[in-house]
Formats: C-alpha cells, sequence, structure tokens
C-alpha cells in the first residue's frame, strides 16, 4: 500500500470557464496559496478491480472513472482500490477535488513506478481537477499557459500569511463547479469581460505577493473574487452559492480591515468563507468570524506544503 498527502489550495486570483478543446485547460491564468491545515489522505493498493472509497463509504464516480481510463491509455496501471479521505468537508467549496487528485496521482506515481516529475504530476492531476494542478504544490502557485502544469512561486515561507476558513454549510453544493463554469461561460453576459480582464488581475497579483505588499493583494484578490460570483448570478439560470451566514462573514472581514486588522476574504464556487490574513490579525479574524450567526466551525491553517508520499 502507498499513501500519499495532499491540501487544498485557494485560488487568489481565481478562474471560472474552460477552455473548448481537450486537456482540462482553464480559460484565464490563476494562483493559489496552499493550505496546511486542512488535508487529503489516499491510499492506493492494489485489487482485483478498481475500488473506490470515499471518507470510509464505498462510491461510484464517473469522472474518477474517466481519469484512470486516460492514465491507463498512457501508463500500464493494474487494478487498484483507492481509499481517500478529508478532514474538512468535501463537494462544499473547500476545494477537495484538487487536494484528492493531487494526492491520487501522487499516490498511483509512487506505487506504479510511472516515473512522473512534479510537473508531470500537475499536469496529470488537472486532467482530473484543474484546481488540483496547484496542489501538487506548496507555498503560492500559479497555473498559466502555455504549459498549463503548475508553477510555483514562491515558497510558504516567504510571505507566511494565515487563512481562516469559516464554513458556514457542511452539505454539498447543488451544481458542481465543473457545470456551474460550463453555464457561466454559455449564457453570462459578462463572461467574456472576465476572461479578458484576467490576465490584469494576475500581474496585479503576482507583483504585490512578491513585494508582500498586504493591502495591493487583498484589493486584487476581493475583487477578482466578486468579479467571479458576479458571473455566477448573472448566468442562466443563476448560480448562487452563497448562504446568508457567508454573506455575514463577508460583511464581517470588511468591519475588521476598517478597524486596522490586515484581512480579506476570498470564496470559491460554495459557501466557505477564507479570510486570508496577517499572522497578527489571525486571532481576532478568527474570533470574530467564529461568533458571527450561521458560522458552523472557524478553520486556521498556514501555508502548506506541495502533495507527498508518507508512506
Amino acid at each position: 500500500m502507498t499513501t500519499a498527502h495532499a491540501h487544498p489550495n485557494i485560488a487568489l486570483v481565481k478562474y471560472w470557464g474552460k477552455q473548448e478543446k481537450p486537456g482540462n485547460l482553464p480559460a484565464t491564468p490563476n494562483l493559489s496559496i496552499t493550505l496546511a491545515g486542512l488535508t487529503t489522505v489516499t491510499h492506493v493498493n492494489d485489487a482485483p478491480s478498481d475500488t473506490f472509497i470515499l471518507n470510509s463509504k464505498a462510491t461510484s464516480d464517473p469522472k474518477l472513472v474517466r481519469w484512470l481510463d486516460a492514465l491507463r491509455g498512457t501508463f500500464d496501471v493494474p487494478p487498484l482500490q483507492i481509499d481517500s479521505g478529508n478532514d474538512f468537508p468535501t463537494s462544499a467549496g473547500l476545494a477537495s477535488s484538487a487536494s484528492g487528485f493531487a494526492a491520487l496521482i501522487t499516490a498511483i506515481n509512487a506505487h506504479c513506478d510511472l516515473g512522473l516529475n512534479q510537473e508531470m504530476c500537475s499536469e496529470w492531476a488537472r486532467v482530473g481537477s484543474a484546481s488540483a494542478a496547484r496542489s501538487i504544490f506548496g507555498g503560492f502557485v500559479a497555473l498559466v499557459p502555455p504549459q498549463w502544469q503548475a508553477i510555483p512561486m514562491a515558497k510558504r515561507d516567504h510571505w507566511p500569511l494565515e487563512v481562516v476558513v469559516a464554513v458556514t454549510s457542511n452539505e454539498p453544493k447543488s451544481v458542481n463547479s465543473g457545470e456551474g463554469m460550463e453555464r457561466s461561460r454559455l449564457t453570462s453576459p459578462y463572461y467574456n469581460a472576465w476572461v479578458r480582464d484576467a490576465t490584469t488581475d494576475f500581474a496585479a497579483a503576482s507583483e504585490a505577493i512578491e513585494r508582500r505588499d498586504f493591502p495591493s493583494l487583498a484589493a486584487v484578490a476581493e475583487l477578482n473574487c466578486l468579479k467571479m460570483h458576479s458571473i455566477m448570478l448573472t448566468s442562466q439560470p443563476t448560480l448562487s452559492y452563497w448562504t446568508p451566514a457567508s454573506i455575514a462573514c463577508m460583511d464581517r472581514v470588511r468591519s475588521l480591515r476598517e478597524e486596522g486588522h490586515d484581512v480579506f476574504f476570498t470564496v470559491d464556487a460554495g459557501p466557505q468563507i477564507k479570510a486570508v490574513c496577517l499572522p497578527a490579525s489571525a486571532e481576532a479574524v478568527a474570533s470574530a468570524l467564529s461568533e458571527t450567526p450561521g458560522v458552523l466551525e472557524v478553520i486556521r491553517s498556514s501555508l502548506g506544503e506541495g502533495a507527498r508520499v508518507v508512506l
């Protein structure tokens, strides 16, 4: 048996939409931070036939079957038992697919002696989930053309940011990200503007990370998040992933910033709020969000390392 760990990442400059070509390619450049405080653990072992277990329950996942078929089109991969679990809500807007596919290719690569380096693992993880390409690496990570393999931008100790996750729902989202992205691409009147502006946002965020300029990163990341959700809300039918508690947390983060704390929020396709802050503000942010009505739990995290084999 081979065991791998991987962590979800949160995008500070996001993508929402895919290219109309093979390979599961994002429509726009994007960058993220990898979180140490949330972990996927994946065990891979030989088996008479493929068996999938997620969070201790046998499951059938067509997306995973297609991914394994693609992998077997290139490599000799025997039938496997895949047993994966998350210590955080699954399919609920906390990038469980990102950490899941990153852990999976890392475990299979070692178990089956595929000989893939990190860049190749990133490419195969992307085929399963585009954001999974970034979870192969730790710290600050970019996913950009033309190769669309994740690129480490800076190590986690370059800028030791902290993230406070406010969980406002444990339920799986009603519309998955892949379906939602395609709906937005086809129906939102603002989708083309979103794609056009992405390169500018990516450049601004990259420069802010290089200079460790928190106000500049906060400005571009928060606006980028809201622009993405505007695309969702203007899709037909509309896509709304927020709960009332999500909105209350965003308002609370704005209030904390007005009080002098270094913090901003970002939200992916789900109801969970991620408050990114400097370490000096982390305690105040965690306390304020935990007291916000509708918040089920608060998870504090530093920046984490990439996917790795542990056994």
